[in-house]
């Protein structure tokens, strides 16, 4: 009975040991918010979505770990020169009941524009690991309306959501979903009836496709800024889905067709000149015609004239 007390002082240290796992202090704080500052590139972006709680206040709106992430995708793809340091490498913190508000300056660059905000990030432990409670910047700060903050993007997303198109894109049996994430469109001016309209757009006038599958690489089609998704099936038999893009202007429409498992063209993209080939639908453009074979028909100019033309594509 001697080893008893011992024994007990044991278990008990053993116990709580084990289930001490949730971080302490500011040292901890400061090496989470450093990785959090740093994952504010182009290549580390997809992880960005891991720092935050299920629901966050981001940017003084309620928010998913899902919309933050597809905000910052958004960012990343306005602004591909994007950057971000917490100037001086000074952090604030203070203590409070259950969480740690940690306020510094971040000093942002993008598209030759260099500016400073008093910014803001409340975190928690959970689960072993600090997780993002608010983000934001002070409400006084200068510039709020730079087309950085996600006050800017609000529509392209709520355009997003609206446009998910379901499928099993990685081949795994599950149903996922796709969505465009379009170009905010600054102006529009008519150059010429015959010629197609001038668009100038916010940033990079791009159109990405993402996805509800995080292991898929967003897609991005340059000059794109209007557009509709396809569920084309599984064309090249590797149990995934393609997905196809119609890129639509005022005068042409162009199918391109991907393979979502490695964002790759599967053909060259199919041009419809929709002045002189109207009403036409995928079914008109787009047919698999065997095992990985698909029809394709385009619109080709012979001899002046405007003219229907099929071809067999045979997939690798």
């Amino acid at each position: 009975m001697k080893y008893f007390p011992l024994m007990s002082c044991l278990f008990v240290l053993l116990f709580f040991g084990c289930n001490e796992v949730n971080p302490k202090g500011e040292k901890e704080v400061r090496e989470f918010v450093k990785q959090w500052n740093d994952a504010h590139t182009q290549i580390k972006s997809p992880y960005l979505e891991r720092y935050y709680m299920d629901v966050v206040n981001y940017y003084e709106k309620e928010r998913t770990k899902n919309q933050v992430q597809q905000d910052k995708n958004l960012l990343f793809q306005q602004f591909p020169d994007y950057t971000q340091r917490i100037l001086d490498d000074q952090l604030i913190i203070t203590k409070e009941a259950g969480s740690y508000l940690v306020t510094f300056t971040k000093r942002v660059n993008y598209n030759g524009i260099e500016a400073d905000y008093t910014s803001y990030l409340s975190v928690i432990a959970k689960n072993g690991t600090f997780k993002i409670l608010r983000e934001g910047v002070a409400k006084n700060a200068k510039n709020l309306d730079a087309p950085i903050f996600p006050s800017n993007r609000e529509n392209n997303m709520f355009s997003s959501n609206n446009r998910q198109l379901f499928g099993d894109f990685n081949g795994d049996g599950l149903s996922d979903y796709a969505s465009v994430i379009s170009p905010e469109i600054s102006s529009t001016t008519k150059t010429d009836v015959k010629n197609n309209d001038a668009v100038q757009c916010k940033g990079e006038c791009n159109s990405v496709i993402v996805f509800s599958n995080k292991d898929l690489e967003a897609i991005t089609i340059k000059g794109a800024y209007k557009s509709q998704l396809e569920n084309l099936k599984d064309l090249n038999s590797d149990g995934a889905d393609e997905i196809g893009f119609w890129d639509i202007k005022p005068t042409t429409k162009s199918l391109y067709v991907f393979n979502a498992l490695n964002s790759t063209l599967l053909s060259e993209p199919i041009i419809i000149n929709t002045t002189v080939h109207k009403n036409l639908n995928l079914i008109d453009v787009f047919k698999k015609t065997g095992p990985n074979k698909i029809t394709v028909t385009y619109s080709a100019q012979v001899n002046g004239k405007w003219i229907l033309k099929s071809e067999v594509i045979t997939l690798d």
